[in-house]
């Protein structure tokens, strides 16, 4: 089965039957579409809840675990957000999908470490929808290598890959990194910080590159620096990308998912013209 998504992701693999899916929502069309979407797509059987009590029961008397919850921010019996505490207390990662959305919304959803929301406010939705979730399931195959000598912004992107399934590696320092991608041949992507005291960002990416091309691992450099001219020298060293502290969470998953999407796509091609990796 394939699919492409409204981002620009493409998916080309086996069924994703084996995951559970849990959604509640109360609209009898939204809940109709998502779930004969996710079926038809990737060959998911979705557990539909129509209000709290039914969320409550699917969750507590499953034979084995939800993979991924999605669910409107209100559903009767719990019109105050209820339902969003409910699954973060019982560990179940979550996709908000809401018609009503406003800022101070957002705030509140990702305060809760939900792994992502979309709004049904376009043709579109249920396919985002679909991505949203098809991510989520597939990020696992992609190994995510953090490079910070600062021990809280290594733990904050850690995090914050994980909320997304990824699997993450961390090193502390340039030479760190060197040896981890050494011992690690399935890392995709790494993410390094551009000021550390051994081997900064430009000089790590440099070596990466004369050992691994971007059609084998892609390179985003971080900085809280305002100097301007740190991307046009990260990407002169053989850098993929860019991204200016503090994030935007948005735009930070963004960024990551577009330049493994890059990956994956040339390494498909590589497969079907048979050019070496």
């Amino acid at each position: 089965m394939s699919f492409f998504g409204v981002s620009g992701m493409y998916y080309s693999g086996e069924s994703l039957g084996e995951h559970r899916i849990v959604l509640a929502e109360d609209s009898n069309l939204f809940s109709s579409m998502v779930s004969k979407r996710l079926k038809e797509l990737f060959d998911i059987d979705v557990i539909v809840c129509r209000d709290y009590e039914d969320l409550q029961f699917a969750v507590e008397n499953a034979s084995f675990p939800a993979s991924l919850a999605i669910s409107n921010i209100n559903l009767p019996g719990a019109e105050n957000g209820e339902a969003l505490n409910y699954l973060i207390e019982m560990s179940v990662p979550t996709v908000v999908f809401t018609g009503s959305f406003q800022e101070k919304t957002r705030e509140a959803i990702l305060a809760k470490d939900i792994v992502d929301y979309v709004i049904k406010d376009s043709v579109f939705a249920v396919d985002m929808l679909a991505e949203s979730v098809c991510r989520f399931l597939t990020n696992k195959k992609h190994h995510v290598l953090i490079v910070d000598d600062s021990p809280t912004a290594r733990a904050l992107l850690t995090t914050q890959l994980k909320r997304y399934n990824f699997r993450t590696s961390s090193a502390d320092s340039g030479a760190a990194a060197l040896e981890i991608l050494k011992n690690n041949p399935d890392i995709a992507l790494v993410i390094t910080d551009y000021n550390m005291p051994d081997i900064d960002g430009f000089e790590l990416t440099r070596r990466i590159r004369s050992a691994h091309g971007p059609h084998q691992l892609r390179i985003i450099g971080v900085s809280s620096s305002t100097n301007r001219l740190l991307s046009a020298r990260f990407l002169k060293a053989g850098g993929n990308d860019f991204v200016v502290r503090p994030f935007v969470n948005e735009e930070f998953y963004c960024r990551v998912n577009q330049n493994l999407d890059t990956l994956t796509k040339i390494k498909t091609l590589s497969e079907r013209v048979k050019i070496p990796a």
